[in-house]
């Protein structure tokens, strides 16, 4: 019988940060726009830093193009979205 946990570190990872895409998703969904924006962002930032710690061949699903883009681009995203989530006015109803 086989496992149906992904033998890859990479693939093990990019689950677990699906799943966190998901819970802040959830979060937006349920109005709470602000603290869902910051928990994605947050994710996108620990994506970067597992693409840049987790060696070559355990990359799994983790790795989308070179290794400088990956981390490059979703630091910017995770960066970009923290700063979204922390200076827009939450508005009269927050």
């Amino acid at each position: 019988m086989s496992s149906l946990v992904p033998r890859s570190r990479g693939t093990q990872a990019y689950i677990g940060l699906l799943l966190l895409v998901m819970v802040g998703l959830g979060l937006v969904a349920l109005g709470y726009w602000r603290r869902g924006i910051l928990v994605i962002g947050a994710t996108f930032l620990v994506s970067a830093t597992l693409r840049a710690v987790v060696p070559e061949e355990h990359k799994g699903l983790l790795a989308v193009r070179g290794r400088g883009f990956d981390i490059a681009w979703t630091t910017l995203l995770g960066a970009s979205l923290l700063v979204l989530g922390a200076v827009i006015n939450p508005g009269p109803d927050a």
